[in-house]
């Protein structure tokens, strides 16, 4: 019986034009992100379980976390999340360590979940992260990395940042409704995942924690509320944290409409103390959180002695690639081939890579057809490859130590000396790079 073609459920086969395309997006957000001084780094697929058992929220370890048990018998995960190896790191060499540190990667992530759109149980995700320094500083610096990160794929004036402070939902929830530590934390993750269980549900959970109608009048009203009445109504550590930071990103330069304040915004993981906050495309048809994140002060904490306050994000590359797609802001990537050097004969194999190899040298991409074949289907197969450029060489051309080179995008061709082809060829592309 013969195996399936089809990939594992969840995940993407990237053949060379989708791998362009991620290659591409991958490049562009690390030239954004190294201009603010940010160093790349990586980690091991698999960690500890106990890892992220201790660092990530519930539902992902007891329903999406991958895992296996080695041959020796330890209990391992695959990464689900890269915040909690970033913690691992920064601890394992923790006094080293320039400070504050700017890191960010881009790691292969895996979770058990039914796949949809913009959700698969394989990704890739950008994860950009701040430890150390002051921590309104840092949060408006990574805000405004993200509106810049936006602005390179031309996808800023469709993408909006809703910012809100954990500091703030706590005083509301435990100081103005008088709810537990436990109940506000259970609240805050079925309104973070209110949108995917629906109104039905969501009120059920309410119901079943036990909020009167009262409180529920005022959650309300509070979740509709603008921060100039959130400010007034409930003043506390949070809200002027939130006034900093909004005063920290207009001296960035961030304009008012690219981050706002959102009271809805939440955040179900346990770790964030601070700022959080999700960007959203404005889009009707792609109307989903691109990616989140915010601050999480006690990340270290389970590593030892350790206090160094920290603020990222993580931005998957099938959010943003539906982003990009939804508002056609993805080029169309041409094959990279320059020079396709056709053999007709097993006598012009020698002078073929000679020019073959002197024009890699010149930094060129070349390709030859690996097989013997006139010059019409040599030809056919260059402009599949999406060459530029196709040497040919015919007898008489050859007998004088010449070759034909022919340009594959005007018709036009021309003759050149053999020993002289790698430098044409150069040129040529050179100049055609430059729109010749």
């Amino acid at each position: 019986m013969a195996l399936s073609s089809q990939s594992y459920k969840g995940t993407r086969d990237f053949y060379p034009q989708d791998m362009a395309i991620r290659r591409w997006m991958f490049d562009r957000m690390r030239q954004v992100i190294q201009r603010y001084g940010y160093l790349e780094y990586d980690g091991p697929l698999l960690e500890p379980f106990d890892l992220f058992a201790a660092k990530t929220g519930e539902e992902i370890v007891n329903q999406q976390l991958y895992w296996l048990i080695d041959r020796g018998g330890r209990k391992l995960a695959i990464r689900p999340e890269m915040t909690p190896t970033l913690a691992r790191m920064v601890a394992a060499r923790f006094h080293e360590l320039a400070k504050p540190i700017r890191w960010f990667s881009i790691p292969n992530l895996w979770r058990y979940e039914r796949p949809q759109r913009g959700r698969l149980r394989e990704h890739w995700q950008l994860n950009v992260d701040v430890l150390g320094g002051d921590p309104l500083l840092a949060d408006a610096e990574i805000l405004t990395l993200a509106v810049d990160l936006m602005k390179t794929f031309g996808g800023e004036q469709n993408a909006i940042i809703k910012v809100n402070n954990r500091k703030l939902i706590d005083h509301f929830f435990g100081n103005v409704l008088g709810l537990s530590a436990d109940a506000a934390l259970k609240i805050v993750k079925v309104l973070d995942a209110k949108a995917k269980i629906g109104e039905e549900a969501y009120k059920a959970v309410l119901d079943g924690i036990g909020i009167s109608a009262d409180q529920k009048d005022k959650m309300e009203k509070f979740f509709s509320s603008s921060f100039a009445d959130v400010s007034r109504a409930f003043k506390c550590v949070g809200t002027d944290e939130l006034n900093a930071l909004f005063d920290f990103l207009a001296q960035s330069g961030v304009k008012g409409e690219s981050v706002v304040f959102d009271p809805t915004v939440m955040r179900g993981m346990d770790y964030y103390t601070g700022t959080v906050f999700e960007m959203y495309d404005t889009s009707p048809d792609n109307r989903r959180a691109i990616f989140g994140g915010g601050r999480y002060d006690n990340l270290l904490a389970i590593f030892g002695n350790y206090k160094l306050s920290g603020v990222g994000f993580g931005l998957g590359d099938v959010t943003m690639q539906n982003f990009l797609e939804t508002h056609g802001l993805l080029p169309k990537i041409e094959p990279s081939i320059d020079v396709f050097i056709a053999l007709p004969a097993a006598k012009y194999r020698l002078a073929a890579e000679q020019v073959a190899c002197l024009s890699r040298n010149e930094g060129l991409s070349v390709i030859t057809p690996l097989g013997v074949d006139g010059f019409s289907q040599q030809l056919k197969l260059a402009v599949k490859h999406g060459a530029k450029f196709v040497v040919l060489f015919g007898e008489a051309e050859f007998a004088e130590g010449k070759a034909i080179i022919k340009d594959l995008l005007t018709a036009t061709q021309e003759v050149c000396v053999i020993s002289g082809l790698h430098l044409r060829l150069k040129e040529l592309a050179v100049a055609k790079a430059k729109g010749g």
